[in-house]
């Protein structure tokens, strides 16, 4: 128990000199209350580390997290796979303009020489 705390407490620490490094870093002050915004939400999240293991639903938000980041990654191939075979057809629709190109369904190939 003492151990988990301990850790705990390590990690909120050196959480926060990371982000006041990161914040004294930023170029640009105007982005400066976005990191801070998005810094904020991590530090809630790791706050609430001990709860949620108290609790048992550690592992559930876990769970829910690559549930929905596997779900967003299977979409982002649909997509990708879309625009391949759209992008093909369109090739293929395009080769149907050119001249002398109409009965380029019907060309076999018998033999290939590699000198």
């Amino acid at each position: 128990m003492f151990d988990f705390l301990y850790e705990w407490i390590r990690n909120i620490a050196f959480y926060m000199v990371l982000v006041t490094a990161v914040t004294q870093v930023i170029p640009n002050q105007q982005y400066k209350k976005y990191v801070r915004f998005f810094t904020g939400l991590v530090l809630v999240l790791m706050m609430t580390t001990p709860i949620l293991r108290l609790l048992g639903m550690e592992m559930d938000i876990t769970n829910l997290y690559k549930d929905m980041e596997y779900e967003d990654q299977i979409e982002e191939f649909r997509r990708a796979g879309e625009i391949f075979y759209e992008s093909e057809d369109d090739r293929y629709e395009n080769m149907k303009d050119v001249e002398g190109t109409e009965d380029i369904e019907n060309i076999k190939v018998e033999e290939i020489q590699v000198d």
